[in-house]
């Protein structure tokens, strides 16, 4: 998730107590700003006589005081010289710092409100100057905050793999939870690797990462589960040359069932968020849910966001638009190549994507197995399997999870409760919607053609067969 930060001018607001003016400087940027919406419970700012609305020298006209015309010809409001912009509102603090990402309560936010009032003196000096400026001056209460709040912990397991690695610096940079929140990072690993990580450490602390509180190496999973609020599941038994897939399962299994009771014992409980990379991924989730019986079902996921960015990524190479102009693509199933790519929904620029594309049998020949394969094809092409993107993919998953993906769709494994017939249990990928409160909720009432039904039940039998591969080392 991109973070904009704006230089933050905090004036003296409305009669309102909790109420405040914002004044925000940056570059111009590509498409109109939108100001934070106003809450209708906040009083406006009582209308200014010309007199009032004269600033002092040097200082930067509100946007009111520029003859009444608040906005440019191409809709961005009007600047007091090329370099800027301005914007103003009026709301109270904990709803414009939520509006820019920032999770903060409502103390906290006026905690940071106060800082940056309290540095009046230092922001008018500045005023005249870059934008850039007011931003460094923004960093230094971000950082205040941060040290004010518990950080959250994290747990990465095979944190030496490649994914690992490619994972740590983007939490560690705030990447995943944002600028203001502090993350301790409790890193798994086998004994033979644990050396790897504690170089891993060293760079980690060399890059002096503002909100990264503390790394914690063990190859203990009841230490590395220890309080931890998300279980990033990495780390898995890699199939080798002559390695059955039963093997394969049944030695995931022995893995997973451990990290599972692990969690169920140390972990925050309900509190207490795990989301499995590690394949079989969705198998993985299931046995870690059935040995974790604490933390609620519904707080497992195994991740098939790589899928969806994969597909999504494909429609917008394919019709020539950004990813950001496709909405309502789905996967359905499981993280392998029986996984079923769905654009049946999909809207590519707010048109149904088939009409835009066009082109049927380039989706069932073309598209569909280029989704379902991409790893082996990276696999393939790279000689590495393909850890960047995975690892992109889980902050995105892992993003969506903590704040919600605002209305959006998105794909995840979750746990069945049998949404369109599917086994009860299995840790199926379905279009989900995820609110702030980090519940997933399947989409429902979606028509699925005959083609599409045969797809998903394909599948689901693959899912099933996994599930009984194992079923001996579930907990019943």
């Amino acid at each position: 998730m991109m973070i904009t930060r704006l230089g933050t001018n905090v004036l003296r607001g409305s009669s309102t107590p909790k109420a405040f003016q914002v004044r925000c400087y940056a570059k111009k940027p590509d498409t109109p700003p939108i100001p934070p919406p106003k809450p209708a419970h906040f009083q406006q700012p009582q209308q200014q006589s010309p007199q009032q609305q004269q600033t002092p020298s040097g200082s930067p006209p509100s946007a009111s005081a520029l003859n009444g015309n608040t906005t440019t010809s191409k809709g961005y409001p009007r600047s007091p010289n090329v370099n800027s912009t301005i914007y103003e509102s009026t709301l109270n603090p904990r709803d414009y710092w939520k509006g820019k990402y920032y999770d903060l309560n409502t103390k906290q936010a006026q905690a940071l409100t106060e800082y940056l009032a309290g540095q009046q003196n230092v922001i008018n000096q500045y005023r005249s100057v870059l934008p850039t400026k007011l931003e460094e001056l923004e960093n230094i209460a971000y950082k205040a905050i941060a040290d004010q709040k518990e950080p959250v912990r994290v747990v990465v397991t095979g944190a030496a793999g490649a994914i690992g690695y490619a994972l740590l610096f983007r939490i560690a940079s705030g990447g995943l939870f944002g600028p203001t929140v502090p993350v301790t990072l409790h890193l798994l690993e086998l004994p033979a690797f644990v050396s790897k990580v504690k170089g891993v450490e060293m760079e980690l602390r060399d890059a002096a990462f503002s909100v990264l509180r503390d790394i914690v190496i063990t190859d203990s999973p009841d230490r590395a589960f220890d309080g931890v609020d998300y279980a990033l599941l990495v780390g898995a038994q890699p199939r080798t040359a002559g390695m059955e897939r039963g093997d394969l399962l049944l030695k995931n299994a022995e893995i997973f069932s451990t990290q599972g009771k692990a969690l169920n014992r140390f972990a925050k409980g309900k509190d207490t968020r795990v989301l499995v990379v590690g394949n079989p991924a969705n198998t993985n989730a299931l046995i870690a849910q059935r040995n974790a019986p604490k933390i609620p079902p519904e707080n497992f996921s195994a991740m098939t966001r790589l899928d969806h960015n994969r597909g999504v990524a494909q429609l917008a190479i394919k019709t020539g638009v950004p990813v950001t102009s496709i909405r309502q693509f789905a996967i359905w199933g499981n993280h392998s190549a029986t996984q079923f790519p769905d654009v049946s929904h999909t809207f590519i620029n707010g048109k149904p994507a088939r009409e835009v594309i066009n082109d049927d049998i380039w989706i069932e020949n073309t598209f569909t197995p280029t989704v379902q394969k991409r790893g082996a094809e990276i696999l393939s092409v790279r000689g590495a399997s393909s850890a960047a993107s995975a690892a992109s993919a889980l902050v995105d998953a892992t993003v969506d999870v903590h704040y919600g993906t605002k209305g959006e769709w998105t794909s995840s494994a979750i746990y069945s409760n049998g949404e369109y017939g599917i086994t009860k249990g299995l840790f199926f990928s379905y279009p989900v919607v995820i609110d702030s409160q980090h519940n997933a909720t399947v989409v429902k009432a979606l028509n699925i053609s005959e083609q599409s039904q045969k797809k998903i039940d394909t599948t689901e039998k693959e899912l099933i067969s996994e599930r009984d591969a194992v079923s001996k080392l579930l907990p019943s």
